[in-house]
């Protein structure tokens, strides 16, 4: 870029850079443009490739949403349960069915074995 100084000091303005950046985007525009006409199998193989890789992570994406989702109501779902569960536990805890004194103390192998013989 051509930018010189001025005798008092300050710089003055290149004449070729553009005023605005409509200007500017537009210029880029057509350089782009330009170059696609020019080789248009690389710029195939660029939509190509990164096409792909935009479908395969918006593809990764949703499923990792919809798995997501899914975690989200199987633990609503637990969390139900264990709501009832506690529920029914806490209610039941008053008159709560015991084994009897026997039945806890003694190893269920050993009980086999006593029957047995």
């Amino acid at each position: 870029m051509d930018v010189g100084k001025k005798e008092d000091g300050g710089e003055e303005i290149d004449k070729n850079l553009p005023a605005g950046w409509n200007e500017k985007m537009q210029r880029e525009w057509k350089k782009i443009r330009e170059h696609a006409e020019t080789y248009p199998y690389v710029w195939g193989s660029y939509i190509l490739v990164y096409g792909s890789f935009g479908v395969y992570f918006t593809y990764r994406w949703r499923k990792l949403r919809q798995t997501e989702d899914r975690v989200r109501i199987l633990r609503e779902q637990l969390r139900k349960l264990s709501e009832e569960g506690d529920a029914a536990s806490s209610g039941a805890s008053s008159g709560a069915f015991e084994k009897p004194p026997s039945a806890k103390s003694v190893p269920t192998s050993r009980k086999v074995d006593e029957e047995i013989l």
